[in-house]
């Protein structure tokens, strides 16, 4: 797994000022967490970077830093945070490649961590609504992914699940033909007129209180 550049660690660092800063601002609420994920390449999708993210709830607003390394350069990464009551609240595994193509697209993830919850985009909403919402994700300059965002509000069921450990963050966009973009004659399951490496898993982590 590639090393987080020194760039990258500062970048970090920075997010964790911000989050403790909002965390000494705010006053106790039903909801009140900080915690952390450990990014790591989403099973058989052929990804060699890794992540991490950490998380504040206070009530129903969420506040993420998230950095990553070793994604496709300069192309659009969806990152959202999923949640399902239904879901084993965890990264996938190989056995739920369902249709044994060798590779793990989004649906077949689902199971492990659910639907999108908060789209974890740049700019505007980050409802579901939001979640193929390519013009507004982070591109990876470089490889690396640098991502900060706060007051992002929730719903309550939300706030909750993230708060209780059941969140989970996955990173989009791998190169299954290591041809340097987003192509192949595999179409998307989430929208058929992408490529599946557009939306197919790359990083996945689960979203774990710190102790």
């Amino acid at each position: 797994m590639p090393t987080i550049s020194r760039t990258t660690k500062a970048v970090l660092a920075a997010g964790v000022l911000v989050t403790s800063m909002g965390v000494i601002a705010s006053t106790a609420t039903a909801n009140s967490a900080d915690l952390s994920a450990s990014l790591e390449p989403a099973v058989l999708n052929g990804v060699d970077g890794g992540g991490t993210a950490l998380v504040s709830v206070r009530g129903t607003r969420i506040d993420i830093a998230m950095v990553a390394s070793g994604l496709l350069a300069d192309a659009p990464h969806a990152a959202h945070i999923h949640f399902g009551a239904d879901a084993r609240h965890e990264c996938p595994s190989a056995t739920d490649d369902s249709d044994g193509s060798g590779t793990l697209n989004t649906t077949e993830g689902a199971p492990a961590y659910g639907p999108v919850r908060v789209s974890l985009t740049k700019s505007g909403d980050t409802s579901p609504a939001s979640a193929l919402a390519i013009d507004r994700f982070d591109t990876a300059p470089g490889g690396e992914l640098s991502y900060e965002r706060g007051h992002i509000k929730v719903t309550q069921d939300v706030a909750k699940a993230v708060a209780d450990g059941l969140g989970v963050i996955v990173i989009h966009g791998v190169d299954h033909n290591h041809d340097g973009v987003y192509s192949g004659t595999v179409g998307s399951d989430l929208d058929p007129s992408l490529p599946t490496e557009a939306t197919d898993p790359a990083l996945c982590g689960v979203i774990t209180p710190q102790d």
